[in-house]
């Protein structure tokens, strides 16, 4: 279609359409990819709001011979929806839970429901959907049906295709089917009727299945039916045994078809399927630990006898990797020394007494044969959740391998029979050592899937040519096995040209033939199960592709470099976790639900641009620059991202070089250098408030400078931190530290300063403030990076050899504070970094700190009153990403009758300047009204309201007119 032409029939599509359509470069290069080592530019991308919209474009595909790819959250490990015709992205419109039976047990639901948020919905009803991915957080019953989904407790819930009772699509000609359990008479009918495309699919299938040599070679050939995860090819396998070709079997039901599809049969519009009741309370997991994989794969089989409702698989490699994530490093609690493999075993009974049975005979017949070394029990929703999400976090955390030689998805969904498990595993290291490379393992051992993934450089050709000779080696040892070349991720573009091996010439034949009849114009994501590329082209990289050298401000050799920073992403989409999941990743997406602005997409353009730009400067792109724009440096992409993409710093680095070639805007430079303005003001503070709190002067300089008319401008105190300490400190013996004044403390929010300072002293500590300069804070969240590197040398130089273990830094306002810990290692020089990381050690919040001395009884009960007090308390973002929120529950909790709540918000949405600036008011407003906002309002007025960060708290000022507190100021005014 020449460019022109297709310009104008586009513009003609989207007229036509309710939802939005896009052509732009930057949105097709962030749909280019999925969570796979896959890349294909597709024409556009489209969200369509209504079924018309589908019809409009399943019209406009046939019409212009265009391909159709669906997509939902995009986690596909195989490809599937990366495509080049025109991506349709359910995931924004189609997202209602229609109707729930809970009589009947089922729900129906558009494809874009997330799976975690659908069960939070079905608790109330005692229900929930079975089948459990360990991207529950984000992905949708749309995906799950295309891939046909399992998770880690298939054991018990098997596929979605299990659960999947009825379909409604859209077929290739435009008409609307709904495909539900049919009698043996229903499905005659069906056969007989003359309604066009949809009864030339009931009379095919049957012609198929009718035939006794089809029949005999769909038996012969298919994978052993005992294997509860397999989803290779289309399942004509399961319609084979149904009811009308087997009369023992169950109802015809093309739903089953259409499981497993890919999106390459009819585009979904609703789906209903079965519910479970919600397992029995009582749960624990047995957390085995084993010298090596061998003796997992034997235990696997002594903890199937127990009847477990999941046994998951970790390897050494995985375990390894978690230690180097914020998050995941603590969710390692119960490990003992460096097993070499981890069984996560669950079990869910009525009563505790019966699983500690359970855990003690299993545990014996361990060491009975000498399987295993340590075997603790984890129970309590919390920590068995930090448990789960550590194994949930192995594909992401992949990523954090050094270097550009990674375990790749290729064979990390063969699911075999469990009981010849050991030997296919042997088999297939054999196979390893034939390539001379190392392989990772994990995932669902209990159902004999394990994600099995070798360590192979995709940049390079030789090992783009090892991806696929290994990949044609592998199906035929999972054929000689009679396994499951897919267990879950599905064939897509990675396995679909070794279908043929699964599942023999004529068999394949077959499919091709079922593809040719529900989709003739061949629009339903072409190139997925039948008739795919060699599964080693459209890859990511090219053949032998560099690998830019790039000079930066901060240090990424821990990467080797920013282009391999942003490579981290593999794309597993756990920036797409809504508010509602309780993460806080990634605020500007939650509150559009925009793909665009996920971590995923910008750490995708970044890529793209830095690696293939031509220009002197690589960072000198608008679309990079603007894509950033509504990234609100939280840093929960440093901590929630298994893969460890610090987008934050990125953003940073970004600026900085951007700006090195272009002019800085007057409102950065501004903002950077407040502390500049805060110092010239504090001489006058008075004026300086009256300017800016005048109702008409002040609106005058907020339109100018580009701040948002309805925010408030933070006073001046009257006089500064540094001041007041200087001609109000003591002298006395007692344990000395060192607070740190920070730039806002300093000149706003004194007040604080002052409280923490007395709340000390009361508490026999002496409070010193030693010479340094500001935390350079605002200068990154500017990208002023040249001026905080300047600052973090100065400030490491002079607090190196003055602070100690003994004597620590502690800081008030916890961007600034943190600053030394997270970014100072990486701006100071090359000799000063064990300076930096020494420090940063002896640097801690003052919440920290706090909490640190009274758990070590320096600081006692009886100080603090005994009153009662109910306490809801905002955790700093920088806090959940670099530290933790367990020191301020803490220190809240202290005082005897204090009642502390931590309020699951995510970020408050302020982000320092960002909510003050005039084009970010609206999304800063979003982002606090997603949990934070309308928490505050909801609490009681007798109920105080805590909040560490001096941006959060003039947030939820401006928007609840509720004051926020200091944690410092609730203890201070606790004090007896």
């Amino acid at each position: 279609m020449e460019y022109e032409k297709q310009a104008t029939l586009f513009e003609e599509l989207k007229i036509k359409m309710d939802g939005e359509l896009f052509r732009d470069m930057t949105t097709r290069l962030i749909y280019a990819t999925d969570a796979s080592a896959y890349k294909v530019l597709p024409l556009a991308v489209c969200y369509p709001k209504t079924e018309n919209d589908l019809q409009h474009l399943i019209r406009f595909a046939s019409n212009e011979n265009l391909a159709l790819v669906p997509r939902a959250a995009g986690t596909s490990l195989a490809g599937q929806v990366v495509g080049d015709g025109i991506v349709v992205d359910i995931s924004k419109h189609f997202t209602k839970i229609i109707e729930v039976n809970k009589e009947e047990a089922w729900v129906r639901v558009q494809p874009g429901v997330i799976l975690d948020e659908l069960n939070m919905y079905l608790k109330d009803y005692g229900l929930f959907f079975g089948p459990e991915t360990s991207t529950s957080s984000r992905c949708m019953l749309g995906g799950m049906l295309g891939n046909n989904s399992c998770g880690s407790h298939s054991i018990i819930y098997g596929s979605t295709r299990d659960h999947t009772i009825e379909v409604t699509c859209l077929l290739s000609d435009g008409s609307k089917a709904v495909f539900s359990p049919l009698s043996n008479e229903e499905f005659e009918l069906k056969c007989k009727e003359n309604k066009g495309l949809e009864s030339k699919l009931y009379q095919q299938i049957k012609s198929i299945l009718s035939s006794d040599e089809n029949q005999e070679a769909i038996a012969q050939e298919y994978p052993d039916p005992k294997i509860k995860r397999r989803n290779t090819g289309y399942a004509i396998d399961i319609l084979a045994s149904s009811s009308p070709f087997n009369s023992k079997g169950n109802a015809f039901n093309f739903s089953q078809l259409l499981a497993g599809s890919e999106g390459t049969l009819a585009l979904t519009t609703e789906i209903k399927l079965s519910l479970v009741p919600v397992p029995p309370k009582e749960k624990a997991l047995i957390c085995a630990h084993f010298e090596n994989l061998e003796e997992a794969i034997q235990g696997n089989l002594i903890a199937l006898k127990y009847h477990p409702g999941a046994v998951e698989l970790m390897d050494d490699q995985i375990l390894k990797l978690t230690e180097g994530n914020i998050t995941q490093a603590k969710n390692r609690f119960f490990l003992e020394g460096n097993p070499g493999a981890l069984l996560i075993i669950e079990f869910a009974r009525e009563s505790k007494s019966e699983i500690e049975k359970i855990a003690r005979e299993m545990e014996a017949e361990f060491r009975e044969k000498k399987l295993g070394y340590h075997f603790p029990i984890v129970s309590g929703a919390d920590n068995m959740s930090r448990v789960w999400d550590l194994r949930k976090s192995a594909l992401g955390i992949l990523s954090n391998m050094k270097g550009d030689a990674k375990p790749v998805s290729l064979i990390e969904d063969t699911s075999v029979t469990p009981e010849i498990l050991y030997d296919y595993i042997a088999e297939f290291k054999d196979l390893m050592k034939k390539y001379e490379i190392q392989c990772v393992f994990h995932a669902h051992i209990g159902t004999g899937e394990i994600h099995m993934r070798p360590v192979l450089n995709l940049k390079n050709a030789k090992d783009q040519e090892k991806f696929h000779a290994i990949g044609l080696d592998s199906a035929k040892l999972v054929k000689k096995y009679n396994g499951s070349l897919s267990g879950e991720h599905g064939d897509g573009r990675l396995r679909g040209e070794f279908i043929s091996i699964m599942i023999g010439e004529q068999n394949y034949q077959l499919l091709r033939d079922i593809k040719q009849c529900w989709d003739p114009n061949n629009i339903f994501n072409p190139g997925k199960i039948v008739d795919t590329p060699k599964m080693n082209t459209h890859l990511r990289y090219e053949p032998n592709q560099k690998t830019r050298d790039i000079q930066t401000y901060f240090d990424f050799s821990n990467d080797m470099g920013i282009v391999r920073a942003a490579e981290r992403c593999n794309g597993s989409g756990d920036c797409r976790n809504t508010h509602i999941t309780g993460k806080g990743m990634c605020p500007s997406y939650q509150a559009t639900l925009d793909e665009k602005l996920t971590t995923r997409a910008r750490a995708n353009l970044f890529r793209e641009f830095i690696t293939n730009s031509n220009k002197i400067n690589p960072f000198n792109h608008k679309e990079l620059y603007d894509i950033l724009d509504l990234c609100l440096s939280c840093k929960a992409c440093k901590s929630e991202c298994p893969s460890s993409v610090d987008m934050a710093k990125l953003k940073a680095e970004f600026l900085q070089q951007y700006y090195d070639s272009n002019p800085i805007p007057l409102r950065s430079k501004l903002i950077a250098n407040i502390t500049k303005v805060n110092q010239l003001g504090s001489y006058a503070p008075g004026l300086f408030n009256y300017v800016n709190q005048h109702p008409i002067i002040g609106k005058i300089v907020k339109k100018n400078l580009g701040f948002a008319e309805e925010r408030s401008i933070p006073k001046l105190h009257k006089t500064t931190l540094r001041k007041w300490h200087s001609s109000s400190k003591k002298e006395s013996n007692n344990k000395k530290v060192y607070l740190f004044a920070d730039e806002f403390t300093n000149y706003n929010d004194t007040p604080i300063g002052i409280k923490t300072i007395q709340l000390l002293e009361r508490l026999n500590y002496q409070v010193i403030i030693p010479k340094h300069f500001e935390s350079g804070r605002t200068y990154l969240s500017k990208g002023l990076v040249k001026k905080a590197k300047y600052l973090a040398i100065k400030n490491v130089n002079l607090l190196k050899n003055l602070i100690t273990e003994e004597c620590p830094l502690i800081g008030i306002e916890p961007s600034a504070i943190l600053t030394f810990r997270d970014e100072y290692p990486e701006l100071v020089t090359p000799d000063m970094i064990e300076d930096a990381k020494r420090l940063s050690k002896n640097t801690f919040t003052i919440e920290e700190y706090l909490f640190q001395e009274m758990k070590n009884g320096r600081i006692k009960k009886e100080q603090f009153t005994t009153a009662k007090k109910e306490i809801k308390f905002h955790t700093h973002c920088y806090q959940k990403a670099l530290a933790s929120s367990l020191p301020i529950k803490e220190i809240l909790s202290f005082p005897e009758n204090y009642s502390t709540t931590e309020i699951q918000s995510g970020c408050c949405g302020m982000a320092g300047s960002f909510g003050y600036e005039k084009e970010h008011y609206d999304l800063s407003k979003k982002v606090g009204e997603l949990v934070l906002l309308p928490e505050v309002r909801k609490a009681p007025k007798t109920t105080l309201i805590a909040a560490s960060g001096t941006s959060c708290r003039h947030q939820i000022k401006d928007e609840t007119e509720r004051e926020a507190l200091h944690p410092v100021e609730i203890l201070f005014d606790a004090l007896v």
